[in-house]
């Protein structure tokens, strides 16, 4: 099953019609992610800010780290779960944005940066954990991490608008990369 018939399997399942008509449900799920984002990031923010050395440098960062986590990993669930009720609500119209797809690479991207943060640059962390300023490879992580999920908030806002929808006459790139299916004689 391809994820274009998946998101159309998914708009054929009446909840997910009533949860996207519903007068109060999307809004709150909608605010309760924007909320649990804030407290997500906010998290991450704040370690970044310590690996770059720019903020919280009186701290181990370990000592941060332990601290934040459990805010961090309770605005991650929250975050996922109420992303994918989102997702749910308008399968169709979300898989083929192009923002939806350009932040789920930033995803990946974040995903590979944090891999690589605990697997190479974290290992030697009792050498540097409370130095002002960590390694270069702690800052570039947290460098990386920042712009990252930055991009993935602005990414994220943007599927709210129908710039580049299929329903749309949209040029052939915006077709091509939003995987629109395009019916012959249908778009110019």
């Amino acid at each position: 099953m391809s994820g274009r018939e998946f998101a159309e399997w998914l708009d054929t399942i009446p909840s997910s019609t009533a949860l996207h008509e519903s007068l109060y449900a999307y809004s709150m799920i909608e605010s309760t992610h924007v909320l649990a984002l804030m407290l997500f990031v906010g998290s991450i923010l704040m370690l970044d800010l310590r690996l770059i050395g720019v903020s919280f440098t009186t701290f181990k960062v370990s000592e941060m780290s332990g601290r934040l986590l459990p805010w961090t990993i309770a605005g991650f669930v929250v975050m996922v779960v109420t992303g994918a009720l989102l997702f749910y609500a308008i399968p169709v119209r979300t898989y083929h944005s192009l923002w939806f797809r350009i932040k789920v690479v930033l995803f990946i991207v974040v995903a590979i940066n944090v891999w690589v943060f605990h697997r190479r640059v974290s290992r030697d962390r009792e050498v540097w954990d409370a130095s002002p300023k960590p390694p270069l490879g702690a800052r570039i992580s947290g460098a990386v991490s920042i712009v990252a999920w930055g991009s993935v908030i602005v990414a994220g806002r943007m599927i709210a608008y129908n710039w580049f929808d299929c329903d749309r006459p949209q040029p052939d790139w915006v077709v091509s990369l939003a995987g629109c299916a395009v019916e012959a004689g249908a778009l110019p």
